[in-house]
């Protein structure tokens, strides 16, 4: 697994809940359960800091990295549709995005593809993207962040046919690709999950292997971010996984919370002050997972 990868996954489901900010010796001491060395997680921070991620501070000899409004944003939108567990209901209304953008600014046209793919939209045609998803604010902030105005186009705007709206939804998405990567999901995952599920009720696994085992599924998951439109009900196929791997994931997840939280608080307290945080943060009480 990729160190800069993880060092996300680690920052979405833990960090962010302890302020954000963590010590470089913890971080290390963290990824050193999956087989990460210090040298790699120096090296994937530091990338990290330069893209705007996360942001370095000294205090005495220690370094330590938090996020920044662009990491916490990003964070936080992630963790949003990372947990739910059920689609949005649909306005009827289609957003469409259309851009021009110049060859000698072209590293700016692939980093906004990448952004829109994330987002949830999908490419009907060159340089033309659909979601029927509000995402009015995140194209702002794309627009801001990449300063864009003169070559794009955004409508709100409904389908008048003459075919389904379903067929808009053929055209820009692949939901067989999908489909069948929930399905690979669920199949590994399941078998995990009764597994795990007999190791704890047992005293067989240890908070350190209920660590890894989480962050493992919130990492693996959370790739459905970067694959999965997250489209409303009216617009999915009968036959869709997505809503069977979100319980899945809901349920396995509440399994490891607990104790594997108990280990990230004994690591992180090694070189983090934890003002106020007299009891674990509380991963159960999250509104998202209990919809």
């Amino acid at each position: 697994m990729n160190t800069r990868s993880m060092i996300f996954t680690l920052y979405g489901d833990y960090i962010r809940n302890y302020g954000n900010k963590i010590w470089i010796g913890s971080l290390i001491r963290l990824l050193k359960e999956f087989g990460h060395n210090d040298q790699a997680v120096r090296a994937a921070i530091s990338r990290m800091n330069k893209q705007g991620w996360v942001q370095a501070e000294k205090q005495g000899n220690k370094s330590y990295y938090s996020l920044t409004e662009r990491g916490i944003k990003r964070m936080e939108e992630a963790a949003k549709r990372i947990f739910k567990l059920k689609p949005e209901k649909w306005d009827g209304e289609w957003r469409i995005f259309m851009y021009t953008i110049p060859e000698e600014i072209r590293s700016i046209r692939d980093e906004l593809r990448k952004e829109l793919i994330w987002s949830g939209f999908g490419s009907f045609s060159n340089s033309f993207w659909l979601s029927p998803n509000n995402l009015e604010k995140q194209v702002e902030d794309l627009i801001e962040k990449y300063n864009i105005q003169p070559y794009v186009d955004f409508f709100v705007a409904d389908y008048k046919g003459p075919h389904a709206n379903k067929s808009l939804v053929e055209k820009s998405w692949d939901l067989d690709d999908i489909n069948t990567r929930y399905e690979e999901f669920i199949h590994f995952y399941s078998d995990q999950h009764m597994m795990a599920k007999q190791k704890i009720m047992d005293g067989n696994m240890t908070d350190a292997e209920c660590f890894v085992e989480r962050t493992k599924l919130v990492h693996e998951y959370r790739k459905f971010l970067f694959v999965d439109p997250g489209l409303p009900q009216e617009l999915l196929p009968e036959k869709w996984l997505g809503g069977q791997a979100a319980t899945l994931f809901s349920q396995y997840y509440k399994e490891l919370a607990l104790p594997s939280s108990r280990f990230f608080e004994a690591v992180f307290r090694e070189g983090n002050e934890m003002e106020g945080k007299d009891q674990a943060y509380n991963v159960l009480d999250h509104p998202l997972i209990l919809e």
